[in-house]
């Protein structure tokens, strides 16, 4: 027997899996603030090791290769934030670090577009960061690699350029929580499912981008990720 809806419901967030015609389902966004320690100093907060920072974005802002990427409402300072994104694969809760592989379908290359000028009003208000973070289109990613094919990067290099100038460069051995401790502290405070994404946070050198600009992401080891602004959908 077929539900009853009031109005069609959207179709689930999708990606596409490198290598294979199944895709990878999204459930939630999970995103980590504050992981590179030049980016905690270029955007000048305190660099001590605390607890991670996580906050979530909609899984309907998922942005797959190929398909421009709009220019949002209400900013004037749009940021790109280069990420290395985890896709779970197995659920789990109060998930040791040593296991946390055993929970990872794969990785991918992923941007973490943010308005940063309404992001600092609300982090200087005291408010949550949704309005800087949380917005459509927000989440563009690449095809998910899996794990046994790329293996579980602990180290390599993850770089961005936009309209060819590189502008972040750093190694995935410097994150200050890596893999495996990401994903032990976040299933603590959520039960992870197969469909989630995990953005494990980006370095310094970011900046703010234009209709136009061309942006190329990519993590030694899993691939590159290309994206192009376009203006705003209103």
């Amino acid at each position: 027997m077929s539900i009853p809806w009031v109005f069609d419901p959207e179709p689930r967030p999708s990606l596409a899996v490198r290598g294979s015609s199944a895709r990878f389902p999204v459930r939630r966004i999970y995103c980590i603030g504050r992981n590179y320690l030049a980016h905690i100093r270029e955007m000048g907060e305190a660099d001590e090791r605390d607890l991670p920072i996580f906050f979530q974005k909609p899984s309907d802002s998922i942005v797959e290769e190929g398909v421009p990427v709009p220019y949002p409402s209400a900013t004037a300072d749009y940021q790109y934030e280069a990420e290395l994104v985890v896709a779970i694969g197995q659920a789990g809760e109060n998930i040791a670090a040593d296991a946390a592989h055993a929970h990872i379908f794969g990785y991918a290359v992923g941007l973490e577009m943010t308005r940063r000028d309404l992001q600092r009003a609300a982090a200087k208000a005291g408010h949550p960061w949704e309005n800087g973070k949380a917005f459509d289109h927000s989440s563009p990613c690449g095809a998910i690699v899996p794990a046994q094919t790329c293996g579980h990067p602990q180290a390599g290099a993850l770089l961005l350029s936009v309209n060819g100038e590189l502008k972040q460069k750093t190694d995935l051995s410097q994150l200050i929580w890596n893999v495996p401790e990401i994903i032990a502290n976040l299933s603590r405070l959520y039960r992870l499912m197969p469909g989630d994404l995990v953005y494990t946070g980006t370095p310094d050198g970011v900046g703010p981008v234009v209709p136009g600009d061309r942006l190329e992401a990519s993590v030694e080891g899993v691939g590159a990720f290309h994206a192009v602004i376009s203006a705003h959908q209103g």
